[in-house]
């Protein structure tokens, strides 16, 4: 193991996915395709997002920063497993490991903050309908992007330099397919009580409280769903958070799988397994959810097909 002067290891071993040698070929692909797919159907939600001016309002402005994250957070691990997986070399420098916790956490809590945005942007659509216009204001979806992305880093940057300074000295060996911030800090050879005292405050900032958000403002608007006396508002309103509310489900499920539920001290599958559905097969799911669910979004797709088709 070659030594460094500061972090102790000059690079760590991912052991990566729970699977068997011989069927490392088939998930490769598998997972190939599905970044492939996060990758093009999230792209394709900002492209028509931009062409299509009826989509310029705040849930869509808000949504096409969403699935611009959802590209990055996939981006942060999904090339580095499948470069591992295909060239079969599990090492990751340690700067490599460092600038991917960072990126990681970084994303992974703009997700968090975005989606809370747009619970707060329906809230506003169906509770306060003829306020709509003057509350969610330009200014205001930039003022709470901007703020997301601003505590998004400095989330990010306090957990990266609190890790930067801890020493390894022992083991290299990562029980998991990216630079976990769990994993690294169990493997540290420092006192690592501070960065476990931040991980718990900053994690009430940037998953409890949006999440407590999130719940309060779909509570408001059940409250006024089942206040609305024709069956055609109903669902209407139904429509409108149905898509939000499932990747709302996908995200902090998953979340709340992994460190609610936490795994035995000597098995890290489920871990591993969790960590591939928030990473992996939600980012991929968005785009078919936002579509699918959609009618918007399926009449600007119509709208561009229809127009690529008449083109000579």
């Amino acid at each position: 193991m070659r030594k460094d002067n500061q972090s102790g290891v000059s690079e760590f071993l991912l052991l990566g996915l729970p699977v068997r040698p011989e069927d490392q070929n088939m998930f490769f692909t598998l997972f190939m395709g599905m970044y492939l797919t996060t990758v093009l159907g999230n792209l394709l939600i900002i492209l028509l997002i931009m062409l299509d001016s009826r989509l310029h309002t705040p849930m869509y402005f808000f949504l096409s920063h969403l699935a611009l994250t959802d590209v990055s957070f996939s981006s942060v691990t999904a090339p580095k497993l499948l470069v591992n997986m295909l060239m079969q070399n599990q090492s990751i420098s340690y700067a490599g490991c460092i600038t991917q916790v960072y990126f990681f956490l970084f994303f992974g809590d703009l997700d968090s903050f975005l989606l809370t945005s747009m619970a707060y942007d329906r809230y506003v659509a169906i509770c306060h309908p003829l306020h709509y216009t003057t509350i969610m204001s330009q200014s205001l979806c930039f003022s709470l992007v901007i703020v997301s992305w601003a505590l998004s880093c400095v989330s990010a940057l306090v957990h990266t330099l609190l890790l930067a300074r801890l020493s390894f000295c022992g083991d290299n060996t990562i029980p998991h397919f990216f630079c976990d911030l769990s994993a690294l800090l169990k493997l540290s050879s420092s006192d690592t009580s501070v960065n476990e005292l931040v991980i718990l405050t900053v994690g009430v900032v940037v998953i409890t409280l949006p999440f407590i958000c999130i719940l309060v403002s779909y509570g408001h608007i059940g409250a006024n769903v089942l206040r609305v006396s024709s069956s055609k508002g109903m669902c209407k309103a139904l429509s409108t958070c149905g898509s939000h509310l499932s990747v709302v489900s996908l995200y902090y499920g998953a979340i709340i799988g992994l460190y609610f539920f936490p795994s035995s001290s000597n098995s890290n599958d489920k871990d591993v397994i969790v960590a591939v559905l928030y990473t992996l097969v939600t980012p991929m799911l968005n785009p078919f959810i936002y579509s699918l669910r959609n009618q918007d979004m399926k009449g600007a797709l119509g709208n561009i097909l229809s127009k690529g088709t008449r083109s000579p």
